[in-house]
């Protein structure tokens, strides 16, 4: 009597399911539901595609096997061997994470979720089902999490740290692109990608901070081995500070052609370049108002018209007055600018 074979009990989230009797008669009925296909799998290899229907096996629906079949002896025998392997043609969620890093070895860990559907059957059975023997939804789902994981971490090996953070919709949409072509060589359409999170080492956060103020690289760096040389000095015993004296002021010295003025700001005291629109500390505003003076001391920016700087108290203004035309000058000068009077 003909057999049933049909994918019967599939769960919610089961994209694959392998029929368990291999002894396939002629005559036997194939039931494929919705949105699904059944492929038969023969010798490593897929053969004939079904999709939605009922279906009595004969050598006319089953062309492919029946040329492999008609080299073999004894090919009229019943009943023949074969897997049949039903996909769900739904869309699913698949799951990344992993470590990587960026074009400046800049250590990325990401996470986040992708959408996919199977494209193509006899494909995707092949390459991934057949190919990797993931027979079952979670050795698929493991398969592709490391398939996705690999081709994005080669991905984001050609950003920088700062592309990653600073434009992360566009690197989405470019991975997406570039794992799109590689999930459709193994018969499955990429749907989606969205990265739930993604970070970085601590150290490489305040690199990236004090490269978005406006300090290049190498001004980095360059304070970080200051950093490190002062905290390594001050775990050393007595016998290391004669030879700290000498290491620390090369480190401190600017970096020929590199020398970079240095503004306090007048909020927090922190000190920033003086092209720093903000502070990189607290985020005060660093530049004079329109009109404004930097202190000649400390560099803080004051407001038009303060005669004190506000943080430090150095005079900014008229501090005396000429005796010849009583008119207010300012400490230090030699001449007075109202009347030409030496003082």
């Amino acid at each position: 009597m003909p057999k049933v074979i049909e994918w019967v009990g599939a769960r919610e989230g089961d994209i694959v399911w392998r029929y368990p009797v291999e002894e396939i008669a002629w005559g036997d009925n194939l039931v494929v539901h919705e949105y699904e296909a059944a492929v038969f799998f023969r010798d490593g290899k897929a053969y004939d595609v079904f999709r939605a229907g009922r279906h009595v096996l004969t050598t006319a629906n089953l062309p492919l096997l029946t040329k492999i079949f008609s080299k073999l002896t004894g090919f009229n025998k019943v009943p023949f061997t074969a897997t049949v392997i039903f996909v769900s043609l739904k869309q699913f969620q698949g799951k990344f994470g992993a470590q990587g890093q960026t074009k400046e070895l800049a250590p990325l860990k990401f996470f986040g979720g992708f959408w996919f559907r199977v494209e193509e059957p006899n494909l995707f059975v092949n390459e991934v089902v057949g190919g990797q023997g993931a027979f079952t939804t979670d050795g698929l789902q493991n398969f592709l999490r490391g398939y996705f994981n690999e081709r994005l971490i080669d991905t984001l090996s050609q950003y920088s740290l700062a592309d990653v953070y600073g434009k992360l919709d566009e690197t989405s949409l470019l991975s997406k692109n570039v794992l799109f072509d590689a999930f459709s060589r193994i018969g499955l359409e990429l749907i989606d990608v969205k990265f739930e999170g993604i970070d970085t080492t601590p150290e490489w956060r305040d690199r990236l901070f004090y490269i978005k103020t406006g300090v290049s690289g190498a001004e980095v760096l360059r304070m970080e081995t200051v950093q490190k040389s002062a905290e390594s000095l001050s775990k050393s015993s007595g016998g290391a500070i004669g030879a700290g004296a000498v290491i620390l002021p090369q480190v401190l010295q600017q970096p020929a052609g590199q020398a970079q003025v240095m503004v306090v700001c007048p909020k927090c005291g922190f000190q920033n370049p003086q092209t720093t629109k903000f502070c990189g500390n607290c985020g005060a505003q660093m530049q004079a108002p329109s009109g404004g003076v930097n202190c000649p001391k400390c560099g803080t920016s004051n407001a038009a018209g303060a005669k004190f700087c506000s943080n430090c108290g150095t005079p900014l203004q008229a501090t005396a007055k000429c005796p010849k035309c009583d008119a207010e000058v300012q400490a230090g000068v030699k001449f007075c600018p109202n009347c030409g009077a030496k003082l």
